[in-house]
């Protein structure tokens, strides 16, 4: 494993938007498995009004309500750090709401207003004929061909479709995910979409490391916690046997 320049940055933007479901565990996460690794990192906290770093290795976006999307979108364009950070190689990890503002378009309200996105992911969000509520398990394919169950909580009523430029991040095994099309999230360059909380990377150890290794440009130690491990199998067994009908 190649060394790396100086602390790991993980950019935890405007939780008082972005943050109401959780995601900031994410952050936890991340910061938590590279320490166990014996590699520096730090976590820096953003808020509206604060100017957003360049600097970070990985950028997190948690789930908020209609108005906190439209203020996240504003205040990313108006900054544009996050653009210019993702332009210099570091890795975005969005989550439901923070999924959504990532894409060309998304609605909100009762009167399903279009709102300009991000336009990082090649995605459209709308009103879906249901919310999606409940545990969801799907497939993730890794880099490496093999494969890893995704667990996590989903809670969100729009309906996500892809564009030619977006592959899915997993296929659906239970639940409903991007729009009941038997996909979930999305993946374009180094951003990342997921709908679930739980949160996420807490549930999902795999795709924590796995963006790690983007942010770093290198191939992570394994790490060996048993623990972790059994807590997983046990989440994809509860899912499984309480799969909604």
């Amino acid at each position: 494993m190649t060394a790396h320049k100086g602390p790991v940055e993980i950019v935890l933007v405007y939780q008082s938007l972005l943050g109401i479901y959780g995601d900031r565990g994410n952050a936890m996460v991340l910061l938590k498995r590279l320490q166990w690794r014996g590699i520096e990192a730090k976590l820096t906290i953003v808020e509206p009004g604060d100017p957003l770093p360049a600097s970070g290795s990985v950028y997190l976006l948690g789930g908020g309500e209609d108005a906190a999307q439209v203020s996240a979108v504003r205040l990313l364009k108006t900054d544009g750090s996050l653009f210019r950070a993702l332009d210099a190689g570091a890795v975005l990890f969005a989550v439901c709401a923070g999924y959504q503002i990532c894409g060309t378009t998304f609605t909100i309200g009762e009167r399903d207003e279009v709102i300009e996105g991000l336009g990082l992911l090649d995605v459209e969000t709308r009103r879906g004929p249901e919310r999606a509520v409940g545990e969801i398990l799907s497939r993730w394919r890794r880099p490496d061909g093999t494969e890893t169950l995704l667990t996590g909580f989903e809670n969100h009523g729009g309906f996500t479709t892809l564009g030619p430029d977006a592959a899915p991040l997993a296929t659906v095994e239970i639940g409903v995910g991007n729009a009941n099309d038997g996909t979930e999230g999305a993946v374009q360059g180094r951003v990342i979409g997921s709908y679930p909380h739980g949160p996420n990377l807490a549930r999902n150890p795999d795709l924590a490391d796995h963006l790690l290794q983007l942010a770093l440009d290198t191939e992570l130690e394994p790490l060996e916690r048993p623990e972790i491990d059994e807590l997983h199998r046990q989440r994809v067994e509860f899912v499984r046997r309480n799969a909604r009908r």
